[in-house]
């Protein structure tokens, strides 16, 4: 099992300072993401200045934000600045951020990632310009309203790498097992690894017999909430208004993914309670209703022989690398003597 960092919105000094600790921490990656507010790139490029070894990921750049062509143009940018260190985590969002924040349609999902990841692939390795005539994308475009102008074109610049990892972040069935099928690992969030059996095996299992098996080094990357902490109670606490506004808050009543997410985790009825607080602006109260037995599936918490636990459990149901959602330099520096 490796380690990652997933870095925060917040502070961006203060991440850039964690991101160089996980550096010297012997870690494998570090990880930044974006919703509507700051970007995932521009914080990247910056940690990546700043260190010398440590893997550099998107978990995640949304594909309603920017078109297949200028995703590729970006890794490989970083992957030259970079010396090859890009890891690409890819992620559809959902309606509310695509259509209220990019002004895209939220349409069929699974088919535009599989296009987008094809399209990405194709232009990274440079073995020929770029054509793609699909549902979502046609390149070049030939609508109605075309000028007719539009040719193939190959990136200019020559990446170090032609098969740079492209990682998807997936929680529903069906985005699981695609993961499996057609990308190079998966990144999932409150990862579970006594559910995982029940829930997303099965759809893993799924993806990698269309691929034909899972192919060596397939990264199964989850992402870990970590609060270390003599007081068990008091650091699963601390983490319970984040899964409150994931559960409650992340998308609407009736498309929330990660409400959808508890309830194939058996907590139906705590789902329910902090999604209907949560939307009534109870925030308090509806991190007070997280249970603390998701919390304890979900996250590391406590002394370091809890996490230590913990930290087998996610290894024996097959975490290869253990992306840590942390703020504290003691996290990192305690996971790193356990892993």
């Amino acid at each position: 099992m490796r380690l990652g960092l997933q870095l925060g919105y917040d502070d961006p000094a203060f991440w850039v300072g964690l991101a160089e600790e996980a550096d010297r921490c012997g870690f494998h990656s570090v990880w930044t993401s974006e919703a509507y507010g700051s970007d995932a790139v521009s914080p990247l490029a910056w940690v990546g200045a700043r260190t010398t070894q440590i893997k550099l990921g998107t978990a995640i750049m949304q594909m309603p934000a920017r078109t297949p062509a200028t995703t590729a143009a970006t890794v490989a940018t970083l992957d030259l600045l970079s010396g090859g260190r890009v890891l690409l985590g890819l992620g559809t969002s959902g309606p509310q951020v695509a259509e209220g924040w990019h002004g895209q349609p939220w349409g069929k999902p699974l088919q535009r990632t599989r296009e987008y990841v094809s399209i990405v692939r194709t232009i990274l390795a440079r073995e020929a310009p770029l054509e793609h005539h699909g549902e979502h994308y046609d390149i070049p475009y030939s609508g109605d309203d075309a000028t007719g102008l539009g040719k193939p074109l190959k990136l200019i610049v020559h990446p170090p790498r032609a098969d740079v990892p492209i990682y998807l972040a997936a929680i529903g069935p069906k985005n699981v097992a695609l993961a499996a099928e057609i990308a190079d690992g998966w990144l999932p969030m409150f990862f579970s690894p006594e559910r995982f059996g029940s829930t997303h095996g099965p759809m893993l299992d799924e993806g990698f017999a269309r691929r034909g098996g899972r192919p060596e080094g397939w990264d199964l990357a989850a992402h870990v909430p970590v609060v270390v902490a003599d007081d068990v109670q008091a650091a699963r606490d601390f983490l319970k208004p984040l899964l409150a506004l994931y559960v409650g808050g992340m998308g609407s009543k009736g498309s929330n993914f990660y409400n959808r997410l508890a309830q194939r985790y058996g907590f139906e009825e705590a789902a329910a309670t902090v999604q209907d607080l949560y939307l009534e602006g109870k925030k308090n109260e509806a991190a007070a209703a997280v249970p603390d037995e998701l919390v304890d599936e979900v996250a590391l918490v406590g002394d370091r022989a809890r996490i230590a636990d913990r930290v087998a459990a996610l290894r024996e149901a097959g975490v290869t690398t253990l992306v840590l959602q942390a703020r504290q330099p003691e996290a990192l520096r305690l996971l790193a003597e356990l892993v």
